[in-house]
């Protein structure tokens, strides 16, 4: 079955944030953890639906085939 991040809601555009960009903290979605203000990360949408937006840590994002997403 398709996830969010495997074409379920279409292409994912994901795109890097520099450690210098990240001015907020969030919740990675991968690992269920706190991204910290000031961590590079990924911030990845959902072209088909742009309000599923979510930050990732680099490392869940390039695993996130071999386990699945805690919040989804």
């Amino acid at each position: 079955s398709q996830s969010i991040w495997d074409g379920l809601y279409g292409d994912v555009e994901v795109r890097r944030v520099q450690p210098y960009e990240a001015l907020k903290s969030y919740i990675c979605p991968g690992c269920n953890q706190e991204i910290t203000k000031g961590m590079g990360h990924y911030v990845c949408v959902p072209a088909d639906a742009p309000d599923l937006r979510r930050h990732w840590h680099n490392i869940c994002w390039s695993k996130r085939h071999h386990r699945r997403p805690k919040n989804f």
